[in-house]
């Protein structure tokens, strides 16, 4: 896993116009219709969201430009921009080996059960520093968030410094930024998010953002193809070399058990193309269906002892993980040795001693 950048430092904006007046400027690039509206640099876009982050811009302001933005689309240079100011303004992580980085919808899940979780405890487990970011329930899903998750396998990771999480990823592999206690700045654009009633290019950023500093690899989820090109663009603009994109469950990183799962992983040499089919490795089956955060518990901790109905979904996942981060030499080698954790008891071993620390 390569070394990922540091924020490169970014074209200084006119200071002598104030904050407001330059932030109307860039809502008339993006916002000028189909025919006139241009997209901005990187430098642009990060002084757009830099300005909605410390109240500079209005809040009509604010709502306008990512409306308008959501109905032209950022282009990836416009991503970038943002995600340098979220690696600027944002909480740093490091860890002392490579690290796999989960970019997942910040707001939720509602019709399928969320496996990252569990995917992370065994991951962790096997010794993979895990970083995951996410935040309160927010528009437009308004899913179950990867606080109440944790929260219902017992861990109180809820109104912790950012120091205690850098510990708890150095002793235990696991980070989760909780973007109410770790990143205030940018809650400011939750009720904006609420208002609009709709997916912001702030949405895709969070899918791009991670709080590690150092060697990792990205895992970003995606729906649409052009979102999938349009991360890679980005990514690659912003110095991160190791991504892996997923067609996840409801834009997550979840591999599908249901369907062959779409991944990429894009080098010098191409896309890196892969399709995963569950069906050739005896993981088939139907994706579960969320029901409620104590059905899951309950689910959760039978898959972390290899049982239930999320068992198969979780060694497609995790075993795929462990091949993909280089733990196993082979797809196949990656599925056995997950299974080979989860009858050892590990995982579930893991969760408890995070579960002693976080008391």
């Amino acid at each position: 896993m390569a070394q990922a950048p540091a924020v490169p430092p970014q074209p200084k904006q006119d200071a002598k116009i104030p904050g407001r007046d330059r932030f109307r400027t860039y809502l008339g690039k993006v916002g000028s219709g189909e025919h006139t509206s241009s997209g901005l640099s990187r430098g642009e876009a990060a002084d757009a969201l830099e300005l909605m982050l410390n109240g500079e811009a209005s809040p009509a302001q604010i709502g306008a430009f990512l409306i308008a933005h959501r109905i032209r689309r950022p282009e990836p240079q416009e991503l970038t921009g943002m995600l340098d100011v979220y690696r600027q303004l944002g909480p740093k992580l490091i860890s002392n080996k490579p690290a796999l980085c989960f970019g997942i919808p910040f707001d939720g899940r509602s019709r399928t059960s969320p496996i990252y979780p569990l995917t992370s405890l065994l991951l962790a487990s096997a010794g993979i520093p895990v970083v995951l970011q996410g935040g309160r329930r927010m528009p437009v899903k308004y899913g179950v968030t990867a606080m109440e998750l944790f929260a219902a396998l017992g861990l109180a990771l809820r109104d912790r410094s950012v120091a205690w999480v850098q510990n708890c990823l150095d002793l235990w592999n696991l980070a989760l930024i909780h973007q109410p206690d770790h990143f205030p700045a940018a809650e400011v654009l939750v009720p904006m998010r609420e208002d609009i009633g709709k997916r912001p290019p702030v949405a895709s950023l969070e899918l791009l953002w991670t709080a590690h500093r150092g060697n990792h690899l990205l895992v970003s989820g995606f729906v649409h193809p052009p979102t999938e090109a349009r991360a890679w663009q980005a990514l690659k603009l912003a110095g991160e070399t190791e991504i892996l994109t997923i067609k996840g469950l409801e834009g997550s990183t979840d591999l599908p058990i249901s369907r062959a799962c779409v991944t990429g992983r894009p080098n010098d040499s191409g896309d890196g193309r892969l399709i995963l089919h569950p069906r050739d490795h005896d993981c088939y089956g139907n994706d579960p269906a969320w029901i409620d955060l104590d059905t899951w518990a309950d689910q959760a901790l039978a898959a972390l002892g290899g049982q239930g109905p999320l068992a198969t979904s979780l060694i497609w996942n995790a075993g795929n993980y462990l091949w993909q981060a280089g733990l196993s030499n082979t797809q196949e080698a990656g599925l056995e040795s997950c299974r080979k954790l989860l009858h050892s008891g590990k995982p579930l071993g893991h969760l408890a001693a995070i579960h002693q620390h976080c008391s």
